[in-house]
């Protein structure tokens, strides 16, 4: 995977340059259209349809901009022409992955993976992400998984960070401690 992300991040770096120049769109609205276009991508259909021989660039970019719900700026559909051109298309989730830390890195803020052993309320996920900001300094977007595996609390990610305060990690620690 590290391969892909080395080819994708020169177009993610581009394509954020040219959304933060973008008056009309913004980087709110090229967030939610490269997520968009990502979607349609990482779909096994249209990675069939994308790697058949018999479609040229031409075709490509017209099947793909047309399963878009999305109306596309002119600078949307140069980027796709350009992906088509590069044969990079398919690498529009990981292109869209790098995008989005791009923009949360120039935004102050960061994607919280929450994982919790049992459902959280919303007040729960607020005090949660209040505390975690304090720890991070960043402003965090908390994205909340339910993992009855934990047994109990939570498991946090923030890019390469992980705090695990679950009790399935308290006893794994334990057990290798026993075992040493």
């Amino acid at each position: 995977m590290a391969e892909l992300s080395t080819v994708a991040r020169p177009y993610a770096e581009a394509l954020f340059q040219a959304a933060s120049d973008d008056q009309a769109l913004g980087l709110a609205g090229w967030a939610d259209l490269v997520g968009e276009m990502a979607q349609v991508a990482a779909n096994p259909d249209v990675r069939n349809a994308m790697s058949d021989p018999r479609l040229d660039d031409a075709q490509r970019i017209q099947v793909f901009g047309s399963l878009l719900k999305s109306k596309l700026p002119a600078s949307a559909g140069n980027f796709i022409e350009l992906l088509v051109q590069n044969d990079r298309l398919l690498l529009l989730p990981e292109i869209a992955e790098q995008f989005i830390a791009l923009k949360n890195h120039h935004e102050g803020t960061a994607q919280a993976e929450i994982t919790s052993a049992f459902e959280l309320s919303e007040a729960q996920v607020k005090d949660l992400v209040v505390a975690l900001e304090g720890k991070f300094s960043l402003k965090l977007k908390p994205h909340v998984t339910v993992d009855p595996s934990l047994i109990g609390g939570v498991r946090v990610a923030v890019g390469d960070q992980v705090l695990d305060t679950s009790v399935q990690a308290q006893l794994t620690r334990m057990r290798d401690m026993l075992a040493a």
